[in-house]
């Protein structure tokens, strides 16, 4: 089973180093390895062109982008891998921006929910079914890369990379938070960090085909959320705070000086990156559906008129108002 390392930073330098590190240590554990870097690809950003959903529905077998870039490269590697480690640095207290080109071409398109529904009507149909790849179970584990010495200034980071599970209903089984690089100098002056991304690198690799069920691994410091382990919360009432990255609701009480947040079995039970989390977006999409293309429908005449304004060249409707 594979393993894929990917790097979306610069050639031979401290992402490079710390995610072949993980993958050195994959390979140890019996994993086959792969390492892909994107310094130099071409990845532009989604264009919302919807090319992707209409090939899901006019029955195709494989998804892809109409844009032909480095994009497809890289994803059918996803496809292939059944483990994946990321390393990406963070410039601006989130992750580099290539990245989350990437993640918003690859998965929405490949939501896992709104893929297992289509192939449903495939099979009705007698229709070729979408390709398996898309529905394999993978771990993953991501390590952030940031020079800042102080922690607020690289903040983002990991929680922007757990974005990249959701979708593909992806389970993350440990990360590193590797800032303070600038007087770091090399990660290879920092034997615990090394050793860390070592250890980040067998524990995806002695994940893999696992069950997710069977599989409790957590590498690196346990956070407050129990899935991603990320310190955010977002507070939602009184008491209660959220996850804004699983989405999970929890119970937050103060104790002294500590503060703990309790989250429920259900809860966990409901992040985005599992089957029942995937359907609640899919459901909630299909609900807007239902009420904005009638909506649209009903209104076709009074908005065609009104568009007129911001249709023309925005001078001209500055002339207008």
């Amino acid at each position: 089973m594979k393993v894929l390392g990917i790097s979306f930073g610069r050639r031979n330098q401290r992402c490079d180093i710390l995610v072949k590190n993980a993958l050195f240590a994959a390979h140890k554990a019996g994993a086959e390895v792969e390492f892909y870097n994107t310094v130099t690809k071409k990845i532009t950003h989604c264009h919302a062109c919807d090319y992707c959903s209409r090939q899901r529905d006019a029955g195709e077998v494989e998804i892809g982008c109409a844009f032909k870039d480095d994009y497809q490269e890289l994803a059918e590697k996803v496809y292939d891998a059944d483990g994946i480690i990321i390393a990406a640095p963070v410039y601006a207290v989130g992750i580099v921006g290539q990245f989350k080109n990437f993640l918003d071409r690859i998965m929405p398109a490949h939501d896992r929910a709104a893929l297992l529904e289509e192939n449903k009507k495939r099979e009705k149909e007698g229709k070729p079914l979408l390709d398996p790849r898309y529905f394999k179970d993978r771990y993953t584990g991501y390590i952030s890369v940031g020079g800042a010495q102080t922690h607020h200034w690289v903040s983002m980071g990991l929680p922007m990379l757990h974005l990249f599970d959701f979708s593909m209903c992806m389970k993350c089984v440990g990360h590193v938070d590797a800032y303070d690089q600038g007087r770091t100098g090399s990660p290879l002056l920092d034997e615990d960090l090394l050793k860390q991304c070592q250890d980040l690198g067998t524990a995806v690799a002695e994940s893999l085909g696992k069950p997710y069920d069977e599989v409790d691994t957590w590498v690196g410091p346990k956070g407050v959320c129990p899935v991603c382990h990320n310190e955010l919360v977002s507070i939602t009432g009184s008491t209660t705070v959220e996850c804004p990255i699983c989405g999970i609701s929890g119970k937050l009480s103060v104790e002294g000086d500590e503060v703990h947040v309790d989250f429920s079995d259900e809860q966990i039970k409901r992040a985005r990156n599992t089957l029942p989390g995937i359907y609640e977006h899919y459901n909630e999409i299909q609900n807007m559906i239902t009420v904005c293309v009638p909506k649209l429908t009903a209104h076709h005449d009074e908005l065609e008129e009104k568009m007129k304004l911001y249709k023309m060249p925005f001078e001209e409707a500055l002339k207008e108002i």
